[in-house]
């Protein structure tokens, strides 16, 4: 699940991006940078993002400056605002969920990440994937002619893969005389080169001239089949589940400085007239309204969510107590109930009408039990501590802050 986020660069650029987020525990931090001229939205940012995301890597992928839907002139961007921008979005990430332990770079991006990595502490592994050796690669989508107008003039539209483009001089310049071998050859951290033999883009020999100019822990493996912007959904999935399995060593676990402690749940906004994120201790899931009330179906209702917090309980509590009784419990399966949609309740307590609060759960129990553990096991589900709370009729006490 995506989660839009804006950050702002050092010279107070609003940036976009998307946090894709796993379905359980985040495991680690990763920043993705887009290829030159694409955006977050690119084939690969998004293919690669997701795929990442379950694995339990939270990724954050976003626009340049210029680009997208970030803010500023792509004609007052350039290699070393790239740069700056990673920075920046890394910071981001540390202000927020956690430090990046991992910098992916697709084409140009790659090569950004490679010279931001010395600038990101946390970062402990760099991937890049079809990434050129030499930033400079980017003018060969650049005319001699169109180049010499923008040196002349400071800038100029110029037609990249089809679109117009306003480039400045600054962009000229800053990617000429990038000492990448430098940066590879101190680069201190686990490197994974990715590249299709077959790139018609950047040429198969950058890669090579990639890896050779690192030192180890370095490893390269072919893209057998993939064009260069990952078009292809299943050569994207394998790039990612490459990287998901091949930075396993070099995880940093993510380490939010609000990170909420045991018992706390944290629920916000998310893309949707309904949708919710919900982090409960780290674990994040979504929730929502289903079509019929104008939701987007996109995870389970508040409601579902109150029956399965009581399943749970009353499932947990009935096993921990056979475990402790010797009650020879094989399974249990608990089936929950409720009578009124979330919508038609929420309409009902608006009319002033009462609520209809009978919630059925039935109780499947596995394993060779006399009729009277199964009396005990029935005992036991209606004191499970959820079951208790919900008929203690418990005081919510809500207060607005900043």
């Amino acid at each position: 699940m995506a989660r839009e986020v804006r950050f702002e660069n050092a010279t107070g650029v609003s940036l976009a991006g998307s946090l894709e987020l796993p379905p359980g525990r985040v495991r680690a931090i990763a920043l993705f940078a887009h290829c030159f001229t694409c955006t977050q939205a690119s084939h690969g940012a998004r293919r690669v993002s997701t795929a990442l995301a379950a694995q339990g890597i939270a990724t954050l992928r976003f626009d340049f400056t210029g680009l997208g839907k970030s803010e500023g002139d792509f004609a007052d961007s350039h290699f070393g605002a790239n740069i700056e921008d990673l920075v920046a979005a890394a910071a981001h990430l540390e202000a927020t969920i956690g430090a990046p332990s991992i910098l992916i770079g697709h084409s140009l991006g790659g090569a950004a990440v490679i010279a931001a990595a010395a600038h990101i502490p946390s970062s402990r592994a760099v991937v890049t994937i079809g990434a050129p050796f030499d930033p400079a690669h980017a003018l060969h989508h650049i005319s001699a002619e169109d180049a010499a107008r923008i040196e002349a003039e400071g800038v100029g539209t110029v037609a990249i893969g089809g679109r117009p483009f306003r480039v400045g001089r600054d962009f000229l310049d800053a990617v000429k005389g990038q000492d990448q071998a430098t940066r590879l050859a101190h680069l201190k951290k686990a490197l994974l080169v990715l590249h299709a033999p077959t790139d018609a883009v950047v040429g198969i020999e950058n890669a090579k001239a990639i890896y050779d100019a690192a030192k180890h822990p370095k490893s390269f493996v072919a893209l057998d089949g993939a064009d260069h912007l990952l078009t292809d959904v299943e050569r994207a999935s394998y790039a990612a589940s490459i990287i998901a399995a091949w930075v396993e060593p070099f995880l940093l676990p993510a380490k939010s400085p609000d990170m909420l402690p045991e018992g706390c749940v944290r629920v916000g906004s998310g893309e949707g007239p309904f949708v919710q994120l919900v982090d409960a201790s780290g674990h994040t899931l979504l929730a929502d309204e289903p079509l019929r009330s104008g939701g987007g179906d996109l995870g389970p209702t508040p409601y579902d969510l109150l029956l399965a917090a009581l399943g749970t309980c009353t499932a947990m509590t009935i096993e921990l107590v056979a475990r402790a009784e010797g009650i020879p419990v094989e399974g249990v399966e608990v089936l929950l109930r409720h009578e009124r949609r979330h919508a038609d309740d929420c309409a009902a307590a608006a009319g002033g009408r009462p609520r209809l609060e009978i919630l059925h759960r039935e109780i499947r129990l596995d394993g060779n039990l006399t009729p009277e553990q199964r009396d005990r096991m029935l005992v036991i589900a209606n004191k499970c501590p959820v079951h208790r709370t919900l008929e203690s009729g418990p005081t919510v006490e809500t207060k607005l802050v900043d």
